[in-house]
């Protein structure tokens, strides 16, 4: 991709990415030494280096921007040691909703090793959950992104949901 569309495109979105940023850290440990400025910039460099990747307007900016926040997050969490220590790490929720949710929120590690999981057997459901949980869009930015319609989304969210669920050991919402 070339540089000058991945400036452009962070230039248009700078807000948004921090706010992004800003969430996701807001699940961290208070004394996380990635700030969100510092995670929007990381993923900025990681933006510019790849090459393949034909940008479709900000939505899909935003889920590719997401992606590489998750990783960043990852590796983080990874290099830390975090698993092994048993807390720290940042946590994902898995509600209806902007895939915000009340209840026990989960560690990052074990989500990421889910969503893998789950887009080894079924991609499209893993980008929809990745796209939910880690950019907060909704569906119908999802719908856009992905060229698909909204019900497809929502049932393949509903999929997603009940896959991470399940692989995660936890109840849904709603559910006891």
């Amino acid at each position: 991709m070339p540089e000058s569309t991945v400036d452009d495109w962070v230039r248009l979105a700078y807000a948004e990415l921090r706010g992004m940023a800003a969430r996701y850290l807001s699940r961290e440990r208070r004394a996380h030494t990635l700030q969100p400025t510092a995670l929007v910039h990381e993923a900025f460099l990681r933006l510019r280096d790849l090459q393949r990747v034909t940008l479709n307007g900000r939505t899909h900016f935003l889920a590719v921007a997401a992606g590489q926040m998750r990783r960043i997050l990852v590796d983080h969490a990874r290099a830390a040691g975090a698993t092994k220590r048993g807390g720290g790490i940042a946590k994902v929720t898995l509600g209806e909703r902007d895939g915000a949710v009340a209840g026990n929120p989960l560690p990052l590690l074990a989500v990421d090793r889910s969503l893998e999981s789950l887009a080894a057997r079924f991609a499209r459901p893993a980008r929809v959950a990745e796209m939910r949980l880690f950019a907060g869009m909704t569906v119908e930015e999802i719908a856009t992104t992905l060229k698909v319609t909204d019900r497809t989304v929502k049932s393949d969210w509903r999929f997603a949901r009940a896959w991470l669920a399940r692989d995660l050991g936890v109840a849904r919402e709603g559910e006891s």
